[in-house]
């Protein structure tokens, strides 16, 4: 099974509302009709009203403003699908990824198992992270540092309700920008994301402190701080992937 992630960006206006009707309502079929044996689609629409935790830098490109992952049989699909992609009105960046799941809905307390069906907004909000290895630091070490450290101590610190690690292995198209990695963290909601309490796991300012500073000291370590892009999305669901939840509406 292939797992291809396209980045989104309007090549002409669309508000986030009708993002959503387009992707949802005309680009979903249209993808799951070309083979598609799986859809997720992330969208900075209308119902994803939350700041991003991570600051915007100024001469960062402009952020996309959805995520497309489709599961397919074969990787001969994906031009099909980014044909589709630009009729609706988007260009794209195209990776192909190995995904690691390291935890689903109802793996930890912060959430029960997923139990709402295909086509259905997830509860929450998502946060989709690009990250980049710094060149400083040899892929081995990065492994390490995100696999074996970052992601159990976030995992321990914050309330994350489902957190997925892409792998890209491979760009799709030529003008796709260079990226190590695609993170999606599910919160249980708006909240958990703009107090630092709680997305920080804190009883008490020092308890705040001594977080922030242990995250900050590892997403140094393995992230160029200043090149972090980090979208608020709603979550759907359209085709579940194996072992992804219900399907079905």
């Amino acid at each position: 099974m292939n797992k291809l992630i396209y980045l989104l960006w309007p090549l002409g206006p669309m508000d986030p509302s009708s993002r959503r009707r387009v992707l949802l309502q005309e680009l979903a079929p249209k993808l799951l009709a070309a083979g598609a044996t799986g859809l997720q689609i992330n969208i900075d629409d209308d119902q994803a009203c939350v700041p991003s935790p991570a600051p915007r830098w100024p001469w960062l490109p402009k952020p996309f403003v959805a995520q497309v992952n489709v599961w397919s049989e074969s990787p001969a699909q994906a031009e099909t699908f980014q044909t589709l992609l630009s009729d609706a009105g988007f260009r794209f960046a195209g990776y192909r990824v190995d995904e690691w799941l390291y935890t689903d809905y109802g793996e930890n307390p912060h959430a029960e198992p997923r139990d709402w069906p295909d086509g259905e907004r997830s509860p929450g909000i998502l946060a989709v992270t690009l990250i980049k290895r710094p060149a400083r630091v040899p892929h081995a070490k990065w492994m390490q540092r995100w696999f074996g450290w970052q992601s159990p101590m976030s995992e321990a610190m914050q309330p994350r309700t489902r957190y997925v690690r892409n792998l890209i292995e491979e760009r799709l198209t030529e003008d796709t920008p260079e990226y190590d990695g695609i993170v999606e963290e599910d919160w249980p909601s708006g909240e958990h994301v703009t107090n630092p309490y709680l997305f920080y796991g804190a009883r008490n300012i020092w308890q705040l402190v001594v977080n922030i500073s242990t995250m900050l000291k590892s997403v140094v370590l393995m992230l160029p701080f200043f090149h972090i892009t980090t979208v608020m999305m709603s979550e759907y669901f359209i085709k579940s992937p194996p072992a992804a939840g219900p399907e079905g509406a």
